[in-house]
């Protein structure tokens, strides 16, 4: 939706300029991008990838080292991720006429986020490129205009210098020919003649007064650089002379443990949930291994450069450490961001926690005592800030340790003999002890037994889904006596059968094909260490049968959910607000989506108190009509019950609009920091790639998304547990600007008609828009490969019939005086718009659900508003596609 304005800008038949589209090749980690741009007046263009689209802002003078110098940014269009690989010359004539080249490139972070950061005027952030590097703002100005003017500066750090962005274009490609070599070599001779003028006092002014903060202060940083480290490392005892390989080093391991060692002998850390990384500085240029040898020095060039700086500031040339990568405070919560960062889900700061120094200068340390190293090591790092940490430690009190650990939510700790020497491998001298969850869960099957064991395998356990229903947990088949598994075979295996009573994960083992189910029942007790990629328990062992309790008291209980792991955020359960006010009614009431409706309301109603506080709730989201966002929380909250049986369960996209509906707003599929009530699910796309998906679960989390200013809520036409199969086809007709209204209509009655005589029933809706929905239910699901070109026939024959009514290519030239019959809506990650939605057009309106009777009587695709709609609800009696659920039609038939 943002790149509307860059594409209408441009004839891509002209312009060699990517055209919006796919990325052919989207880094892992949001990336950015500087241009040197000779048009029409010369200047650089700044770019920020941020979700699928490159934000942009022209800086006249260029970026400029000096923290004191705040230069000029007005925001642009954005641009496609492809555009940061464009060079060359954009034909004189064009939009943006002119030779483009590569200034620099590379990735960059924030700690917050950043559509909330530039909706609220200020980015902090930090850049990692070969000329761009450390910490930088973009702060908006009050200044008025078409674009927002904003100023761009260095922030004061290590990297902070007098130089300017003309200084470092020397190994730039420059136009050879026409108006852009002209001005070129204009810019080119300014630049001489201000480089000239630079004096000498001012330079040393400069760089004197410079310091770093958050690292090492002037006058630490000479202290460090004075220090001779090589004669510090040959004092402590059983250091040697060595010369350090320019190569990954094999890692010590650690044992797992019970219950942490006791004794002032040894070392307790904090256990960081992260990933473990090996660094060699060799001449102050750091490489980064993970523990399996394989390099991360590209995929973390924050650390690297972190690393190079502290060893330059302290005049440290070669060093070999350890430790770990972790995002956040290193919890398992944080897990998630981490692996959701590195893929470039996310854009949290990542941090790498150094426990271990086994190389300084030209002494090897294996040998040193570990509290020696670890006292050496404190040394070598003293005074730094993120992303570099020193791992602290306690000697003794291991169960204090453990305890604190508990507190913090880390996932426990890592003891270390105090005299041990540095061994490559597992070994004794490494204990970790992990902290145990237990939960309760519902026994719903079992596997066959192997080997000698007799009655069962494992048995089979589920959670509530929150929609009355269950999901499978994962497996116990640990901490068994050989008489409860006779007792428990015997109560459990008189109801088996073979069609599993809770929603499994798109891949099964085969025990999981083979197992024997049942309806949930059994209660049991069980500790595992944390939760996996698919929900399911890790590492998970019996504490206990339940028999005081039964399985629909966990559809009712008011506990907490069991605590997140590796992938997923910590999710507290909490009770809607909407669903406090209707939730008698919900039970009762037939909707687009009945069932879920139901399953909806048990939900809301059994979670605990939590509310979701509206930031800003004063500003202007829809500024024609002074709709602000609290009144957005308001009509979402008035609409709730009926909205939520259209998303529940769905893979989503939503649009968000920071900045109001009338400035640009973002497409997004993907949670971000921050969320913690949202859902997500892992599904595979095109590229084989597998990505996590929103999902909305409950009002919580539509609430949450209302926050994170969402005006527009897209779902799937499937369900998240069965992604690959449609439950709903969507036809869309978009009518041509001059096509009247009553033409419109006109053809959603004739697909209706249509549909009929293939056997199918349909229902429609106003989109908010220009048009009109058509939505026919499919039940049982077919798959997409059935679907789509189900839909592209049909409205190929309609196009066929009337072509001068219709079409079925989206082509803009073709589309004059006629109707665009848009089924792409209907492939696998398509989206369409969902009843009840608001859309970020003027006036706030309304995505309504119709009955096919009343359909004459509206007048628009957007007749319906933010006040309009609310006041045409609560004269229902029912909603307008009552019996939706009941309706049996598939696809299938047709083949027959």
């Amino acid at each position: 939706m943002s790149l509307t304005e860059y594409e209408r800008k441009r004839h891509f038949q002209r312009t060699r300029e990517p055209a919006p589209g796919k990325p052919r090749g989207r880094a892992a980690r949001p990336i950015f991008v500087v241009q040197l741009h000779h048009a029409s007046h010369r200047h650089y263009d700044f770019r920020l990838q941020v979700g699928d689209a490159l934000k942009s802002w022209a800086v006249p003078k260029g970026p400029s080292f000096d923290p004191s110098v705040k230069r000029l940014a007005a925001e642009v269009e954005d641009h496609p991720l492809d555009y940061a690989g464009f060079e060359g010359e954009i034909p004189e004539g064009e939009y943006g006429g002119g030779h483009v080249a590569l200034f620099d490139r590379g990735l960059w972070s924030t700690r917050d986020d950043p559509v909330a950061q530039l909706a609220k005027g200020h980015l902090r952030f930090e850049l990692f490129g070969d000329k761009l590097k450390g910490g930088w703002h973009l702060v908006r100005t009050q200044r008025g205009g078409r674009k927002p003017q904003w100023l761009l500066f260095k922030e004061e750090d290590a990297y902070a210098d007098n130089k300017e962005a003309d200084d470092m274009i020397d190994d730039l490609p420059a136009p050879t020919s026409g108006a852009s070599a002209r001005r070129a070599t204009k810019a080119a001779s300014k630049s001489v003649s201000k480089t000239a003028s630079k004096t000498a006092s001012k330079t040393a002014s400069k760089t004197s007064a410079r310091k770093s903060p958050g690292k090492t202060s002037a006058s630490k940083t000479t202290r460090a650089r004075r220090r001779d480290w090589s004669a510090i490392a040959g004092r402590v005892q059983g250091a040697k002379r060595a010369t350090l390989s320019d190569a990954a080093f094999a890692p010590q391991l650690a044992t797992l443990g019970q219950t942490p060692p006791t004794g002032e002998d040894w070392l307790h850390e904090a256990k960081w949930d992260g990933y473990r990384l090996l660094t060699v500085l060799r001449n102050g240029r750091a490489r980064i291994w993970s523990r399996n040898a394989l390099e991360w020095t590209a995929k973390v060039p924050e650390i690297a450069g972190a690393l190079e700086a502290m060893a330059a500031a302290r005049g440290i040339d070669h060093a070999a450490l350890d430790g770990e990568l972790i995002a956040g405070g290193g919890t398992q919560a944080d897990f998630g961001v981490l692996q959701a960062t590195l893929s470039g889900e996310k854009n949290a700061p990542l941090s790498y926690m150094l426990f271990d120094l086994v190389h300084l200068q030209d002494h090897e340390l294996r040998k040193v005592a570990q509290r020696d190293r670890k006292q050496l090591l404190e040394q070598v790092l003293a005074g730094v800030a993120p992303p570099l940490g020193y791992s602290s430690h306690v000697q003794g009190h291991g169960e204090e340790a453990f305890a604190a650990a508990g507190k913090r939510e880390l996932e426990g700790i890592i003891s270390k003999r105090a005299d041990a020497p540095y061994r490559a491998g597992r070994s004794d001298d490494w204990r970790k002890t992990k902290r145990l969850e237990s939960d309760e869960f519902a026994v719903v099957g079992m596997t066959a037994p192997r080997g000698s064991r007799s009655g069962f395998g494992s048995l089979l356990l589920a959670r509530p889904d929150g929609q009355g229903g269950w999901n499978y947990a994962g497996r116990v088949g640990t901490g068994f006596s050989q008489k409860l598994i006779e007792e428990l075979s015997q109560s459990l295996g008189r109801k088996r059968g073979a069609t599993p009573t809770a929603h499994l994960p798109d891949e099964l083992d085969v025990d999981l094909r083979t197992a024997q189910w049942f309806a949930p029942q059994a209660v049991v007790e069980v500790f595992y260490r944390g939760i996996g990629n698919q929900g399911l328990l890790r590492q998970p062992s019996l504490k206990g049968v339940r028999p005081d309790k039964r399985a629909k008291d966990l559809l009712s209980s008011d506990r907490d959910p069991p605590t997140r792991g590796k992938n997923m955020a910590s999710r507290k359960a909490s009770k809607s607000p909407a669903a406090d006010k209707k939730s008698t009614k919900v039970a009762s009431k037939t909707t687009g989506n009945g069932a879920s409706a139901t399953k909806s309301s048990s939900r809301t109603k059994t979670r605990a108190d939590a509310t979701i506080e509206i930031s800003n709730p004063g500003r202007v989201v829809y500024p024609d009509i002074g709709k602000t966002k609290q009144d957005v929380a308001n009509y979402y909250d008035q609409v709730m019950d009926w909205l939520l049986p259209e998303i529940i369960g769905r893979p989503l996209s939503i649009i968000r609009c920071p900045q109001g509906s009338t400035r640009p707003c973002f497409f997004q599929k993907h949670l971000v920091a921050g969320m913690k009530h949202v859902d997500s699910v892992p599904l595979k796309e095109e590229s084989g790639q597998v990505e996590d998906y929103l999902v909305v679960r409950d009002a919580l989390a539509v609430r949450e998304l209302v926050q994170f200013n969402v005006l527009e809520f897209h779902p799937w036409g499937a369900q998240a547990r069965k992604p690959d199969s449609a439950d709903r086809v969507v036809f869309d007709l978009d009518p041509a600007p001059d096509v009247p209204w009553s033409d419109v209509v006109a053809a959603a009655r004739q697909m209706r008609g249509l549909l009929e005589q293939a056997g199918f029933v349909s229902y429609v809706r106003t989109t908010g828009g220009k048009g009109l929905h058509v939505v026919m239910p499919l039940k049982p699901a077919c798959d997409w490969d059935l679907v789509k070109p189900f839909a592209h026939a049909f409205a190929e024959s309609m196009a066929q019939m009337e072509p001068l009514k219709y079409l079925a290519t989206a082509s803009k030239k073709l589309r004059k005086g006629r109707i665009f019959i848009d089924y792409l809506r209907n492939g696998r990650g398509a989206t369409s718009v969902a009843s009840f939605s608001l859309r970020a057009r003027p006036g706030a309106p309304v995505a309504m659900p119709l009955k096919w009777e009343e359909l004459w009587r509206v007048k628009r695709g957007d007749a319906f508003t933010i006040e309009s709609a609310v006041a045409r609800i609560r004269k229902w009696k029912a909603h307008p596609w009552d019996g939706i659920d009941a309706v049996r039609q598939n696809l299938k038939k047709l083949r027959r």
